[in-house]
Order: structure tokens, then sequence, then C-alpha cells
């Protein structure tokens, strides 16, 4: 007879998503007028790791866009590499 096999289901980290709670937002004013977003992260909260997720997610969207606008690629469309 085979043994039963035991299983250990662990925790998945939570997908990035809505901002959470502890990161704050700041609006700041560079010295040519354009305006900036500012994620600010707690470094001795619980929630770290999800905190740090979103924050580079969004950075993450916000380069990538930058990258689409510079190559003309709309969105939606395959960008090509190359």
């Amino acid at each position: 007879m085979a043994k039963p096999l035991k299983v250990r289901l662990q925790a998945r980290p939570k997908a990035a998503g809505k901002r959470p709670k502890s990161v704050a937002v700041k609006t700041v004013s560079t010295e040519g007028g354009e305006k900036r977003r500012l994620y600010l992260l707690d470094a001795n909260s619980d929630t770290f790791g999800e905190d740090f997720l979103y924050v580079f997610s969004r950075n993450v969207e916000r380069a990538r866009a930058a990258t689409r606008a510079l190559r003309g690629a709309g969105k939606g469309t395959k960008d090509r590499r190359g």
C-alpha cells in the first residue's frame, strides 16, 4: 500500500492591484513646472513586500508607457523587438 501524499499549501503573494493604505502618494512640482507623483514606502511596515510590489509594478507600467510613446506603438499593438 502506498503512503498518502502530504501536501503543504503556502499562501501566494497578493497581486498588485489597489494601492495599499500603507503606501503614501505625494504630488510634487519639479523646477520645470512638471507634476510628479511620488510613492512613499514605510520600511518598517508589516506589509512591506506587498507595498514594494505595488510601487514596483507602477514604475514598470510607467516605463513601458514611456517606451511605447518613444517607439510610436499604440496601445494594444504588438511591440516588435529590434
